[in-house]
């Protein structure tokens, strides 16, 4: 079997997509599927990761000499909103494009069963939840990282952080609050920081959070951040998944979660402290939440949970159903 395994503007979008293509490629290693980068129809299988106008271009011709077509439900317009400058403009018309283009395709791959939810909106293909893994080999020997990426940020335990692209959708408002409601904890967010790619909102969150509150910017190696942080807070709004949280989990940290319906798996008290996003006072309950994990007894308990939770998104543990999938369609 060979699988046209194509993630279009690859030279482009980093994040959640690409961390998940790279992980979805390893995968196909592991299973021994031989695959190509490049968009062909000399394949058993073409395998869209983003829906653009050149990938629906060769699914249609793939369907046309009966290659089957699979796509990664990755892009919704639920979760493109508030991400960066325009994308609000776009996410109206972004949903009936990719209600066509999602139509073209023999089987879907959504990263989530809230995702598939989601999708049963836009098209009546097939669906399969597939997740996108956690690449437990990429954080190996984070802890040896904690002292230099401390001094270098400045942060002092128990520090709370994120990972990925500072964006709204992510909970950017939230976390900088929460952070101002607590001064004596010092907050950290790594992930790109291109204030040109922001709205003004965005932007003045960032310009004005207090001081506790560090934006890092890229940094070279993702294993600083979990090597740093102690308690993950993800207030995001909205998820197909969150590839951030798994490595979290798989770090052993305790984790604080806005309680949308993506994170249903998870269980307040268990493996997470999850936040009502109806609750009267939002950020004071994050912040209560924040204060209860300034005890390392429960940080602890909460973060070996999660580690074991996190066993089951391994890539070795997701990597089969990609066989399956692809045996099924073809």
């Amino acid at each position: 079997m060979k699988v046209s395994h194509y993630f279009e503007f690859a030279d482009h979008v980093t994040g959640g997509i690409k961390e998940s293509v790279d992980h979805q490629r390893k995968m196909l290693d592991r299973e021994g599927i031989a695959y190509t980068a490049e968009p062909t129809l000399d394949a058993d299988v073409l395998h869209c990761n983003l829906m653009g106008p050149r990938s629906v271009w060769y699914a249609k011709r793939a369907r046309a000499r009966g290659v089957p077509v699979v796509a990664h439900t990755h892009v919704t317009a639920e979760d493109f909103g508030d991400s960066f400058r325009f994308t609000n403009a776009l996410a109206k018309p972004l949903r009936p494009y990719l209600g066509r283009a999602y139509g073209l395709a023999d089987a879907l791959v959504c990263p989530s069963e809230y995702n598939r939810g989601v999708i049963e909106g836009y098209t009546d293909r097939p669906t399969t939840v597939i997740s996108n893994g956690v690449d437990r080999e990429k954080l190996a020997g984070f802890e040896s990282l904690e002292a230099e990426y401390r001094e270098r940020y400045d942060l002092e335990p128990p520090t709370v952080f994120l990972v990925g692209h500072v964006i709204k959708r992510k909970g950017l408002a939230t976390f900088v609050e929460v952070a101002r409601a607590l001064p004596d904890v010092d907050f950290a967010w790594f992930g790109p920081l291109d204030l040109s790619l922001k709205g003004r909102e965005t932007t003045r969150l960032i310009e004005e959070s207090p001081d506790n509150c560090t934006f890092t910017g890229f940094v070279d190696d993702v294993r600083g951040a979990f090597a740093a942080g102690d308690v993950f807070l993800f207030p995001t709004h909205e998820e197909n998944e969150g590839i951030a949280l798994l490595e979290a989990m798989t770090a052993g940290k305790a984790v604080v979660v806005r309680d949308i319906e993506t994170f249903s798996w998870l269980v307040d008290g268990e493996d997470c402290l999850k936040i009502d996003p109806d609750d009267d006072d939002e950020t004071e309950a994050f912040a209560d939440a924040i204060r209860r994990l300034t005890d390392p007894a429960l940080r602890e308990r909460l973060g070996a949970n999660a580690a074991d939770r996190s066993a089951a998104f391994a890539l070795d543990a997701v990597a089969d159903r990609y066989r399956s999938l692809y045996e099924r369609v073809v």
